[in-house]
């Protein structure tokens, strides 16, 4: 009988080239980021275009410090570019992007942008799948070393201290031995959540955070992120109507790569050009 393959060890998936630079971990966020002003992001007339098609215009968009704001709309509403100008990741063709009130994100590479404190989670987990919970969330504590001096070093106590409260906070204590690649699906993404809350950013960006998860994950996944705030503030995408009731106080409906709406949740939802667009009838 062929043996089964054997896991790659944590300093293989280093070698690999799944280091900082790629991972956009290992990073010290930025502590002295500008909010006077009660705004922690501020986009202002962004464009973007591809090849002639454009996913933004003019879009303006604020979210204030503390705040957990929900952005809702059809495939194609320039969601996802919108957190690429965001992260860095796309450059607008036209427009501002401010991070606090001094942070050009325009001018900024993504590993800066991480660094000064904000945080994406993608649809599909991104972890560490041949290491433990426990090296994943190690390997994500912000830190001025490499990561994989990271590996090698001994967390102080409060690095320790931390990662236990993360673990706690995410429900994974009882898999902190566990290999990530054998989570479950909502597990995994939680444990991804865990992973940017080690690096303590200001802003979390999430898309669609709760695809595919069970009834139970899913109202879970709402009071994790009812209880981040007001310590983080929340930019969340998602499809799910009952989620988004269940944790916004503000939501934000993009067409076309412009809001069309913003208010509570029942007022965007007996918005015509919403139900038009959207929600349907």
């Amino acid at each position: 009988m062929k043996a089964a393959p054997v896991p790659p060890t944590a300093a293989e998936v280093l070698d690999a080239g799944i280091g900082a630079e790629a991972s956009g971990l290992g990073h010290r966020a930025s502590t002295g980021l500008d909010t006077r002003h009660g705004t922690i992001l501020s986009l202002e007339g962004i464009e973007v275009s591809f090849d002639g098609f454009k996913a933004l215009r003019h879009l303006n968009l604020y979210i204030g410090v503390g705040e957990l704001r929900c952005i809702i709309g059809p495939n194609g509403a320039g969601k996802t570019t919108m957190m690429d100008v965001i992260t860095g990741k796309t450059r607008p063709d036209r427009g501002s992007a401010w991070f606090g009130e001094t942070l050009d994100l325009t001018r900024l590479q993504p590993v800066e942008i991480a660094q000064a404190g904000i945080g994406r989670k993608f649809q599909k987990p991104t972890v560490f799948e041949a290491l433990t919970v426990w090296e994943n969330l190690e390997l994500a504590q912000r830190t001025d070393k490499s990561v994989w001096a990271s590996l090698r070093a001994r967390l102080s106590g409060e690095q320790r201290d931390r990662l236990e409260e993360v673990l706690t906070t995410i429900r994974l204590q009882e898999s902190r031995g566990r290999t990530a690649g054998l989570l479950s699906h909502g597990q995994k993404q939680f444990l991804e959540i865990g992973m940017l809350l080690v690096q303590e950013p200001q802003l979390l960006l999430l898309d669609e955070p709760v695809a595919g998860m069970t009834d139970a994950e899913t109202e879970f996944t709402a009071e994790l992120f009812k209880s981040l705030v007001p310590r983080h503030s929340l930019m969340v995408v998602e499809h799910d109507m009952g989620f988004v009731g269940s944790i916004a106080d503000h939501v934000t409906v993009l067409h076309q790569g412009h809001v069309l709406a913003e208010g509570s949740l029942d007022q965007v939802q007996a918005n015509d050009q919403v139900i038009e667009v959207y929600l349907g009838r």
